[in-house]
């Protein structure tokens, strides 16, 4: 009886070790595919737009000619969009994540608020274009403004923002915070000096991402009306202006095979920016991982 344990135990360890060959197999062939497919792409891209990264090419604006067209506009657009997007985005969705987590009353309202704040996290960035269209072009009467289109992002990241910040904000341990009000700390001493730095590493990972989102959506943009092509830069938050993804979009539907080339190009100005911006959120969540 022992002997045909031993042998029944020994053959259903080989069969899980089979299953697990196979299943780590699978796994690590969807990895490269994705991996081949988004190499074959970034190869493709560079190869047709590092020639035109040139000078003229960060000093011109767009035009109608491939060898003169530029995204001087289009970048500085971009620039001004982050900078007024970031500020609003980041205060307030920390500030709804600290509320829900450390002030709101733990009741079935809240319960709700909360599951809608991550569903309006899945919801198409078109319908957020839609919303900024009605709330900030119309009925404020921005227009097609930077101030409009950063309220506009703001809203359609605030919702990743805010997940990420209450994940993190809960992963400090509750002793952290028994601590500090046992020392006589008071309750927004703790949340500023204690809770925050120890969830900086969980909310800048998700700002600097939904942020990276920000930058590449072109689909809000067209719905309140961000021009393609702008032959001037913004001055302020209350000017029209242009993006790199509107002037990506606009050149890539050129007749003309060069402005493919030039189509590229421009994404890469685009990925730099991106790998930049994760750049430095890897290099502040290393900090302060850390330290805390």
């Amino acid at each position: 009886m022992e002997l045909i344990n031993k042998e029944q135990v020994s053959k259903k360890l080989n069969g899980r070790l089979m299953v697990n060959k196979i299943l780590k197999f699978v796994f690590l062939l969807c990895t490269l595919v994705g991996l081949v497919v988004l190499a074959t792409l970034l190869i493709d891209t560079i190869l047709e737009g590092w020639s035109y990264l040139k000078t003229n090419f960060f000093t011109n604006f767009s035009s109608s000619r491939p060898e003169n067209a530029g995204i001087r506009g289009a970048i500085i657009g971009t620039l001004w969009l982050m900078a007024t997007t970031a500020p609003i985005a980041i205060i307030l969705s920390v500030g709804t994540a600290l509320y829900l987590e450390e002030y709101a009353p733990k009741n079935k309202l809240v319960d709700f608020v909360k599951i809608n704040i991550s569903n309006l996290a899945g919801v198409p960035s078109v319908v957020f274009g839609l919303l900024g269209l009605t709330l900030f072009v119309r009925i404020a009467g921005l227009g097609n403004s930077v101030l409009a289109a950063a309220l506009t992002m703001s809203l359609m990241i605030l919702p990743v923002i805010v997940v990420a910040s209450q994940e993190s904000i809960r992963s400090v341990p509750g002793s952290i915070r028994e601590a500090s009000i046992g020392m006589g700390a008071t309750k927004w001493q703790t949340i500023t000096r204690i809770i925050l730095p120890a969830a900086i590493p969980g909310i800048i990972t998700g700002i600097i991402l939904s942020l990276s989102r920000a930058i590449g959506e072109t689909a809000p943009l067209v719905i309140i009306g961000i021009p393609t092509i702008l032959l001037f830069t913004p001055t302020g938050v209350f000017d029209t202006f242009s993006a790199l993804p509107m002037q990506i979009f606009s050149w890539v539907k050129m007749p003309n095979p060069e402005f493919q080339n030039i189509t590229a190009a421009a994404i890469l100005v685009l990925l730099f920016i991106l790998f930049l911006m994760n750049s430095v959120a890897i290099y502040i969540r290393n900090k302060y991982s850390k330290r805390f």
